[in-house]
């Protein structure tokens, strides 16, 4: 096992980060063990107090995966513009984003649309399990996630028994478009906010809040501020009181809600949608 210890006046909580529902393939033990997959490497890892104990990747990684090469308490200060998100970043503390792998957080997102954590959970997991390669690790069975030729290739029966619902077209259509992963990956990074999310709404099965999921978790485009039924909530009892959250979201609302917050929160707005969303049991 490595370890490693975090740095002095860096917040940083293991299980908010891994708990707050950003990432959909990490499972915590009773024993306070965090057990997951991301890309080619099934690892675990724990927090005691300001050590990280982990196997399966090495501190590089570690930091980098966890951005706790970032440094957070300015992004805080920057957020902290009001009492309600002062409230939400002290019971939240130490939730940082995660750096994504573009591809997976891409098709997650679309199996994210119109349903809740444990359903997106068995959806991509049973992606995973169809069309991608089995790690055994700690006698424990991880399946990396499959590149799109693997999906696309893999014929419309066997993503039929992913029970994806309507969003098994979107995910097979975007399988299909995706050539180049890398290429593309490369491409989405050098573009502005708006321009990318233009350029990921041409997928299909990516909308406005799926998008802005893919640009923030993945491609750390921090103003990206995506709005889903608790955040509208949450935005018309805090800070826009005219919204009618009993419509339906309208690209028009939905449009509002963010700009609101890239003027009130600032350019790491997408820090406060977590924190917000973060905190909304609470």
């Amino acid at each position: 096992m490595t370890s490693l210890t975090l740095a002095p006046g860096q917040p940083f909580s293991l299980d908010r980060t891994l708990g707050c529902g950003q990432v959909f393939r990490w499972d915590r033990e009773k024993d306070g063990w965090w057990y997951g997959i991301v890309g080619d490497r099934a690892m675990r890892i724990r927090q005691d107090g300001s050590r990280l104990t982990f196997e399966g990747a090495p501190a590089r990684f570690i930091r980098h995966y966890f951005s706790l090469d970032m440094d957070l308490p300015p992004v805080l200060e920057a957020i902290d513009r009001d009492q309600f998100i002062h409230a939400a970043l002290t019971t939240s503390r130490g939730l940082r984003l995660i750096r994504q792998s573009p591809w997976e957080c891409l098709v997650s997102y679309i199996c994210s649309t119109n349903s809740n954590i444990p359903h997106i959970r068995k959806r991509i997991g049973a992606i995973a399990g169809m069309f991608g390669r089995e790690i055994v690790f700690k006698g424990r069975t991880f399946y990396t996630f499959p590149g799109p030729s693997a999906i696309s290739c893999g014929g419309t029966d066997n993503l039929a028994a992913c029970r994806l619902g309507y969003r098994q077209p979107y995910v097979a259509a975007t399988s299909c478009m995706m050539t180049n992963v890398q290429r593309w990956v490369e491409t989405s990074a050098t573009l502005p906010y708006e321009d990318a999310r233009k350029a990921l709404m041409t997928f299909p099965g990516i909308g406005p809040k799926a998008a802005d999921c893919v640009l923030l978790f993945a491609f750390q485009q921090y103003e990206a501020f995506p709005v889903d039924v608790w955040i509208r909530r949450i935005m018309q009892q805090q800070y826009l009181p005219s919204l009618n959250c009993d419509a339906s979201l309208s690209n028009r609302e939905y449009d509002t809600i963010r700009r609101f917050a890239r003027n009130h929160f600032g350019k790491y707005c997408g820090y406060a949608q977590e924190y917000l969303y973060a905190a909304r049991e609470r």
